[in-house]
């Protein structure tokens, strides 16, 4: 019987490390795994320490191959594995409901379950190897966690039917010039620079982090004039925050900022 792995969590400063470790199934997610990620979602949710997230999975074959099928009926009926949102029993689920900016460093597979959670992330950086999967169409039915929403707002609906109907592997290069990851990097330089831009998203204010999230996924789902007129409210009220103003201090001393989330 193979081990039902675990989804570890470190803290490193402001950065929330989340790390996919079943490397022998390439990271497939079991039920235990499941629980842990929304666990540790909600912990670093509630965490004002907590600034960004890297988000990656152990071993060299890949990411993650998505949920381990042989425990799908771990779920219970139909019903009920319908109704898994609400019992906090979603992996992919629990990174779209975070409020900290995710960066996900990719390498190799990258599959079902996988993919949405790269597409739940905020910043993807891949290995020239990454390859993405969404091929659950060959066995007789589509990823429900988020596959066919957030690949078609993110990639277009042209694009993500490419991925969806055909049910290939799409590379790394490829995935690129559709939008769904923003860099690609050496294969020994892909922790480094994810790393990078996390601890640089840490280091801004993180209220005014956590605000552009959101109005970025506003973007995605309101009419432009709608989302002008929430960026405005939004805006105005980051304006006065003390963050703010200690941004403004900092930008006439020409020193870095000291932010404190407030």
């Amino acid at each position: 019987m193979s081990s039902p792995g675990s989804v570890d969590l470190e803290v490193h400063g402001h950065v929330a490390h989340i790390i996919l470790n079943r490397p022998e199934k390439i990271n497939a997610m079991s039920h235990v795994m499941d629980a842990e990620m929304n666990s540790h979602v909600d912990r670093i949710n509630n965490d004002q320490e907590i600034r960004s997230v890297l988000l990656y999975g152990k071993g060299e074959k890949g990411f993650c191959a998505g949920s381990d099928i042989t425990e799908l009926d771990q779920y219970g009926t139909n019903w009920e594995y319908r109704n898994r949102f609400s019992l906090h029993m979603d992996y992919a689920r629990a990174l779209w409901l975070m409020r900290k900016p995710i960066v996900a460093a990719l390498h190799g597979w990258v599959v079902g379950g996988g993919l949405e959670m790269a597409c739940s992330s905020d910043i993807r950086i891949a290995a020239p190897n990454t390859k993405f999967l969404a091929g659950e169409i060959r066995w007789g039915w589509h990823g429900g966690s988020g596959q066919t929403q957030l690949l078609t707002h993110t990639i277009g609906s042209g694009n993500a039917s490419l991925f969806l109907l055909h049910g290939e592997p799409v590379d790394a290069q490829t995935s690129l010039r559709m939008g769904l990851v923003q860099e690609i990097i050496d294969a020994d330089k892909v922790m480094d620079r994810s790393i990078q831009i996390a601890e640089s998203i840490a280091t801004k204010g993180p209220i005014a982090a956590q605000m552009t999230k959101h109005m970025v996924r506003m973007a995605q789902s309101t009419p432009l004039e709608i989302g002008l007129l929430y960026e405005n409210d939004s805006f105005a009220y980051l304006m006065r925050t003390e963050d703010a103003a200690e941004g403004q201090k900092a930008f006439a001393e020409k020193r870095p900022p000291n932010f404190k989330g407030r």
